[in-house]
């Protein structure tokens, strides 16, 4: 039946509404399998953003297992991850609230395992936690907060379970720590480490030492360095340890053979390993001594396959989905999180031996409600020019709503979307905010500026020292394509981001270049940095030297790099409005950049709306305020630029 509504692009009624984004989608944030039972943990808007394990009950329902009001989540590096531990009759996590790690066993009543903090910044966080059952240890990542002015210590670290208690230091010096592997037989620890001004993804070492239960002695540098990203460190069922590596220009999986030689198993121009913001990540799990399973990316999309490693061939599964990530896998079942752009993130369980794969949670009410289905756009991956000889990508989703089309003649308004990190990429999920605005006849492109993951590491680091100029010119390059193949409104085109994203949006509509500033007719900042110098005075550790990467040391020499990108002090080009959402308890990019930038636009009479949410940390997790931003932005949009 063709559609029964003419009306403009941008005014087309939609039952995706805000409430229902807000309300309707839960967070995935991992899956983990233990003794054949499938666990994960999902943030809920509905419960200001609490992080709750769930446990797959025999009836094939969810579970719950940590009661209210504990928040499985932990604050080390700020973005978490690896919040729970599993192990025989017992869960340990770390609670959002004061951060301390806790037991929960058959009694369903969480017992503390460490010290209460002495005030609210005075803490120990813990994450990335496994358990030595034999030695009744939890081995994993220690960052202290205790001393005032100073910056926080990482270590590797052992809790004793058992009566005895206690809390050793393992390993120490570095600045960064994750990972920690105890192999099968106990007798050696794995871990990775890297240093300022390095990130995961920029350069990572893998370490090997010997454990005897109180302390690791003879430890060894096996893989990583200066120029080499190592991920996910993994000791097989028969004792040999195989890791992700970016050593040929792209993450590979390898294997070190008990002569210490690495062995590339599946050498090819695919990603099978991402970059580590969180703890806990997992890309591929072992079947068998003989077979793991792995997730990698290919010409921009997702695959899930099985690994030969003897042989080394890939075989993958037919499933329908496009993005993979959390691959857990035991006694011949696979668990793991999966989307496509028709399904949100899911918990999907997958036997090994037939293929057979289901969903066994959804994320999104949507996908019991097929009336839904007419109202999604479903992107196209498109490759559009940037600098000469160069070229950049995206998912552009055009507009989509069964009821609706738009007068003879027109063109849709165009949302740019940059995506945060920026070492990150655009989801290949379902996302109920972006079909908040196709649904309303609004196009959306989600770029993948160079820098972006999914590409090689020679595409990541097109970004070295270059943030605020490619990404920017490669998110204008990108509305002008659409534009050039006349899929959009040249003169309804608006952009917006998060985090780092934000600053991208910033960077468009303060860039030296007016044309390039010139495209866009309003913008939106989602907690964006809007002054990169006060970034490098004054963020979390983890992020603190990011700056020397992205744009340049910061020291005299370098300032007036700093200042020539950012966007505060270039405020006066803004000639578009912009809008600001921020929380108040952001520790990653303070209230006070977002509040200097709305200040420096209001004096010159630029229209600046700022949204100021209370509770929020980096990222809005609470429904209401995720309610308020979107039809917030949208008003905006509409009052300001689509008229």
């Amino acid at each position: 039946m063709p559609p029964s509504i003419t009306a403009p692009f941008g005014a087309w009624p939609s039952p995706i509404t805000s409430e229902r984004v807000a309300t309707a989608q839960t967070t995935l944030i991992d899956v983990l399998l233990h003794e054949g039972v499938v666990y994960w943990i999902e943030g809920r808007p509905l419960e200001a953003g609490r992080h709750v394990l769930v446990r797959l009950g025999d009836d094939g329902a969810g579970v719950d297992v940590t009661p209210r009001p504990f928040s499985a989540r932990t604050r080390v590096h700020e973005y978490g991850g690896g919040a729970v531990s599993l192990a025989a009759g017992a869960v340990y996590f770390s609670n959002f609230a004061d951060q301390r790690l806790y037991r929960l066993d058959g009694s369903g009543v969480p017992t503390p395992l460490t010290l209460a903090p002495a005030s609210n910044d005075a803490v120990l966080r813990y994450a990335d936690g496994q358990i030595d059952a034999a030695r009744l240890l939890w081995i994993g990542i220690r960052e202290d907060h205790r001393t005032p002015g100073a910056e926080a210590a990482n270590t590797l670290v052992a809790l004793g379970l058992g009566p005895a208690g206690g809390e050793s230091v393992l390993v120490q010096g570095s600045d960064f720590y994750a990972s920690p592997r105890l192999s099968p037989d106990g007798r050696l620890l794995a871990w990775l480490a890297w240093d300022h001004p390095d990130m995961p993804w920029t350069a990572t070492q893998l370490w090997v030492g010997e454990f005897d239960g109180a302390a690791v002695t003879n430890a060894v540098m096996v893989a990583g360095g200066p120029g080499e990203s190592v991920f996910q460190p993994e000791w097989s069922p028969d004792g040999l340890l195989h890791y992700v590596s970016d050593r040929s220009g792209w993450w590979n999986i390898y294997r070190r053979e008990a002569s210490g030689t690495a062995v590339n198993l599946c050498p090819r121009t695919a990603e099978f390993g991402r970059a580590q913001w969180g703890f806990g990540m997992s890309t591929y799990a072992f079947v068998s001594a003989h077979q793991l399973v792995c997730t990698y990316t290919e010409d921009g999309s997702g695959k899930l396959a099985l690994l030969d490693l003897h042989g080394g061939a890939l075989t993958p599964f037919d499933l329908p989905f496009t993005e993979f990530s959390s691959v857990r896998a035991s006694a011949g079942t696979i668990a793991f999180k999966a989307g496509s752009p028709t399904v949100a993130g899911a918990v999907v369980v997958l036997d090994a031996a037939s293929g057979h794969a289901a969903i066994v949670r959804n994320t999104t009410a949507m996908a019991d409600d097929p009336t839904l289905r007419e109202y999604i756009s479903t992107p196209r991956l498109i490759e559009f020019p940037t600098s000469p000889g160069e070229t950049a990508f995206a998912l552009f989703y055009p507009p989509a709503n069964a009821d609706c089309q738009g007068p003879p003649g027109s063109l849709p308004p165009l949302l740019v979307k940059c995506h945060g990190g920026p070492t990150s990429s655009a989801s290949r999920s379902l996302d109920l905010r972006t079909q908040f605005w196709t649904s309303r006849g609004i196009a959306v492109v989600d770029v993948d500026y160079g820098g972006s993951t999914g590409y090689g590491r020679a595409y990541r680091n097109r970004l070295h020292r270059m943030w605020g100029i490619v990404d920017a010119r490669d998110c204008g390059a990108a509305a002008s394509y659409l534009v050039a193949n006349g899929l959009v409104d040249a003169a309804r085109m608006v952009i917006t981001g998060g985090s780092a994203g934000g600053f991208t949006a910033l960077s468009c509509l303060t860039h030296a270049d007016p044309a390039l500033r010139g495209l866009f007719r309003a913008g939106a900042s989602h907690y964006g940095v809007s002054d990169p110098e006060a970034l490098a005075r004054d963020t979390h550790k983890f992020e603190s030297r990011y700056m020397d990467w992205l744009i340049a040391p910061y020291s005299d020499a370098g300032r007036q790099t700093y200042i020539d990108r950012s966007p505060v002090r270039n405020a006066g080009r803004i000639g578009a409005p912009v809008a600001f959402f921020q929380g108040t308890e952001d520790r990653i990019v303070p209230p006070s950049q977002t509040e200097e930038m709305v200040a420096a636009l209001r004096r010159r009479g630029i229209s600046a709306l700022y949204l100021l949410f209370a509770g929020e940390q980096h990222g809005f997790r609470q429904a209401t305020h995720i309610q308020w931003a979107l039809d917030a932005e949208l008003y905006f949009y509409a009052a300001l630029a689509w008229r």
